[in-house]
């Protein structure tokens, strides 16, 4: 059976009983209203914060692939509770959810850390990991017969966005599957409203009008703020090395909109980037 990768969060995030988590997820996908994507997605970028103030949010986006086919989808993350240098993966088995096991694509993520001087075998930095966890039981609920590469960067600065784009470009490139690649990231936190509305409206830009430089000359000066500021970038850059050329920013929200308190909020977003 090899290595599973036990939840972390579930019960905290979403709920642990699995009738409940799919009730959940499936009452977010029937409250997102989403016009069709005139095109094949190549990336997403979801929040991932716990379902009850992000879920929503997520369901925009994961709802754009509804019944669609992906082979493999490459999960990228940040790491909120260890530091370290690089991109941690897992070589072999499965995450579990109360939905059930999602196998890892043992071929790609080997491909990854053979091509990569980034990519590297760390679970520890998984086992505690809530952001890339969350992505799981949105990709079980809307796709079938899918594997993952889970990976959780470290390190997410442009230049190592820049290599690992590249290192996924070549594997998906050299590969004849199906692959989509999911950023996680959550915007600015623990701001009042409308500065938080200010701040994430700048990478909300960004992101529809599919802006690499844009975003990455805003983060720098400190202009706008997301804690998966990698994932996302990295995301994006893969999709456009894939050859999409359009994105569209399905959802903004930020904790405020559900908890009524805006004295202090986290932003959320989802986005899709296509081809047509």
């Amino acid at each position: 059976m090899g290595f599973v990768r036990e939840p972390a969060v579930s019960g905290m995030f979403y709920p642990d009983d699995p009738g409940a988590l799919r009730e959940d997820v499936e009452k977010y996908l029937k409250n997102a209203s989403v016009p069709p994507i005139p095109g094949r997605i190549t990336g997403i970028v979801a929040p991932h914060a716990g379902y009850v103030y992000s879920g929503q949010v997520a369901a925009y986006g994961f709802k754009t692939i509804l019944n669609e086919t992906f082979d493999t989808v490459i999960v990228l993350a940040p790491s909120h509770r260890i530091h370290f240098e690089g991109v941690a993966v897992i070589e072999k088995g499965s995450y579990k959810t109360p939905l059930g096991l999602v196998g890892i694509d043992e071929e790609t993520v080997a491909d990854l850390v053979r091509s990569s001087a980034v990519v590297r075998p760390f679970i520890e930095a998984h086992k505690a990991e809530h952001s890339l966890e969350v992505q799981v039981p949105f990709l079980q609920s809307v796709l079938r017969d899918f594997t993952i590469v889970p990976l959780i960067m470290g390190t997410q600065t442009v230049d190592m966005c820049a290599t690992l784009s590249d290192c996924i470009e070549n594997v998906i490139r050299k590969g004849n599957k199906q692959f989509l690649v999911v950023g996680s990231t959550d915007l600015s936190h623990y701001h009042p409203y409308s500065a938080a509305v200010k701040l994430d409206s700048v990478i909300v830009g960004h992101l529809e009008h599919f802006d690499v430089p844009g975003m990455i000359k805003d983060l720098d000066m400190n202009r706008t703020e997301a804690c998966g500021a990698g994932p996302m970038l990295t995301t994006m850059m893969v999709s456009d090395k894939l050859g999409a050329r359009h994105s569209q920013v399905m959802k903004y929200a930020n904790s405020g909109d559900v908890s009524g308190d805006r004295s202090a909020v986290v932003g959320y977003v989802s986005a899709v980037f296509y081809k047509s």
